[in-house]
């Protein structure tokens, strides 16, 4: 028998939680003039689909009446919801190509100079496959499915690469984070956060082993101070970042040859800072999980 304290304080916590959660989602949503009312169908189809997929019976069938009981959506809206084929997540044409083309850029030690950085590429070589040209990168990652113009045009539009009068590619960025394109932000917005979010339900669910979620947390700092730890954070983390893409590149070289059922992986590392509010009541000087 339950303690209704504490499912009353449990839930508490929990609503507390997703209150922070949602507060940059909703602030977000109001400037892209998402409504209330547009995201509640969004959020009931959303309850509809992880229910449906996610807390199965063994050994019975998923129906309508158990959905229902689940997540307190209508049955009526739950039987047309089922019946909806759910389109396939969008993603952006240029975002898979791309991807790969910085991975392999800054991950292949064959494209990398003494220090380790990206080295410019000759847009052309005699040899069309050659790794030692941009247009050969592109053909041995495409295999022939896009030019290589139309790439270095879309990483142009994205202010990711660039053409010096010698006709070089020069990478201007060592990750694929366009600095232009809202569509290919909205893209790694959303599966980004997604799988952060995964990371941290996993984690509280207590399944094992837990994922790394940590972060450093501070507030009684200076604007210097931040300043100077926010350039820190775009150090180390792109260091951390670059070697993991290298060490998973190579992996996924071998293991794509060799492996029958794939898996995925992503990591990311993010740095936030604003002004400090005195009625906040997070915890001070503290590196958090």
């Amino acid at each position: 028998m339950h303690d209704n304290s504490s499912l009353d304080q449990a839930t508490t916590t929990v609503t507390a939680a997703l209150r922070k959660i949602l507060r940059p989602l909703v602030k977000f949503l109001i400037a892209n003039q998402i409504t209330y009312t547009y995201l509640i169908n969004i959020l009931k189809s959303t309850y509809v689909e992880v229910a449906d997929q996610d807390f199965p019976v063994e050994g019975k069938k998923q129906t309508d009446s158990r959905i229902n009981l689940l997540t307190g959506v209508h049955r009526k809206d739950v039987k047309r919801l089922r019946s909806e084929q759910a389109g396939p997540d969008e993603k952006p044409a240029n975002i898979s190509i791309g991807a790969q083309i910085i991975a392999r850029w800054v991950g292949d030690k064959n494209l990398l100079t003494e220090d380790g950085s990206p080295r410019p590429l000759p847009l052309q070589d005699a040899d069309e496959f050659s790794m030692n040209s941009f247009e050969g990168l592109v053909s041995n990652i495409a295999k022939g499915d896009i030019r290589p113009r139309v790439v270095l045009d879309e990483l142009m539009r994205l202010d990711m690469v660039e053409l010096d009068p010698d006709h070089n590619v020069i990478l201007k960025t060592k990750a694929f984070t366009p600095n232009q394109g809202q569509e290919e932000k909205l893209f790694f917005f959303g599966k980004n956060i997604q799988d952060h979010l995964c990371a941290g339900v996993h984690n509280l669910a207590g399944e094992q082993p837990p994922f790394f979620d940590r972060s450093v947390y501070y507030d009684e700092l200076s604007e210097t101070s931040v300043q100077e730890l926010a350039e820190l954070a775009d150090t180390l983390g792109m260091d951390a970042l670059i070697k993991l893409n290298e060490r998973a590149l190579a992996l996924q070289t071998t293991d794509s040859a060799t492996t029958k059922v794939r898996h995925r992986m992503n990591f990311g590392i993010f740095n936030f800072n604003t002004q400090y509010s005195d009625n906040q009541q997070d915890t001070d000087g503290e590196t958090q999980s």
